[in-house]
């Protein structure tokens, strides 16, 4: 079994999803973590190691001192369209610096990583996403995380004893249940915390990309997985490699859509305000509908999850940002 889990980005929104569910489940945790975005009060168990990717020396340091049985990694810079205006921020950070960790986590001998992929390596994909289509990202974002699942899938064929799962996640949304730990980037771009945050009179209104897609609404369709259960997948993606499993990817989301629309919906109704929404044009790139198969995942991982309906996901959301904003306002 797995004991001592190294997490990079642990204090990020996922990772620190992850690394709650880790340490309730009795893991020696470290969170090795730059704060660029993370936030060090959102590590809830274990200890936090403030430290770069970039950082070789520091890195190594790191890892020596723990001895980790198994890495997952999430440090890296998410922003798609800020990827398309610096590209060399997103390959530095997101290939270089993974390149950094998979040769320190090589030199230690540690068999078993995790890798917080994302659906960005499929590229313009219409419809449903399976992990056999090929790999067409239209973006550095998601070209940077291709070349990261490329060397982890060379580094298994070269090195018998490591073994890697890539979790490709499509839309994630919702906080921790009890409101301990959320979502709080300073310039949110996802759908669902720019709608509750326009609800809370953060943003003066929403802005719907497109109204006239092929879809029953004319709005996209999008696969949104509460945080929650994708956490839940990293745990049993160690679980199936210290198991013997083999080295693989899988999709991360529930495997059916939901419209911007349905979301503003719910949105409101969740908070009972009726906040502004406006209309835009479409953004480039914007497929009309993209959801995961997550058969694979179901199958062989043996994930079931547990917050699988829209309502839930924002109402969590939305108790987050609530709680958030009381805490803002006390400063």
């Amino acid at each position: 079994m797995v004991k001592k889990v190294f997490v990079t980005g642990g204090a990020g929104y996922i990772g620190s999803h992850v690394v709650r569910q880790l340490g309730e489940a009795g893991h020696d945790v470290v969170v090795y973590d730059n704060l660029s975005t993370g936030n060090s009060e959102a590590v809830l168990y274990g200890d936090l190691v403030v430290g770069d990717l970039a950082d070789r020396e520091r890195l190594k340091a790191a890892l020596e001192q723990f001895r980790p049985d198994a890495v997952i990694h999430f440090a890296a810079s998410i922003e798609v369209g800020e990827s398309v205006t610096d590209p060399l921020k997103y390959y530095r950070n997101n290939t270089v610096n993974a390149l950094n960790l998979y040769e320190e986590v090589t030199c230690l001998g540690i068999r078993y990583l995790v890798f917080s992929s994302t659906a960005a390596v499929y590229g313009e994909v219409e419809g449903i996403a399976n992990e056999s289509d090929p790999l067409l990202p239209v973006n550095p974002y998601g070209a940077a995380k291709m070349m990261s699942e490329r060397i982890l899938r060379d580094l298994s064929s070269a090195v018998d004893a490591f073994n890697y799962v890539a979790l490709r996640y499509f839309n994630v949304a919702g906080a921790d249940p009890q409101s301990r730990i959320g979502q709080d980037y300073k310039n949110p771009t996802h759908l669902i915390t720019r709608a509750l945050k326009t609800a809370l009179g953060e943003f003066p209104q929403l802005g719907v990309y497109g109204t006239d897609y092929d879809t029953p609404d004319g709005t996209c369709i999008r696969d949104y997985i509460h945080v929650e259960d994708l956490a839940a997948a990293h745990l049993a993606a160690l679980e199936y490699l210290t198991g013997g499993g083999q080295s693989d990817f899988f999709n991360c989301g529930y495997g059916r859509g939901s419209s911007v629309r349905e979301v503003i919906d719910v949105a409101r109704d969740v908070t009972g305000i009726d906040f502004k929404v406006v209309d835009e044009a479409r953004r480039e790139g914007d497929p009309p509908m993209l959801v995961a198969n997550a058969d694979k995942i179901r199958s062989i991982l043996g994930w079931h999850p547990r917050y699988d309906d829209l309502n839930t996901i924002i109402s969590h959301a939305w108790e987050w940002e609530k709680k958030l904003q009381e805490k803002k306002g006390e400063l």
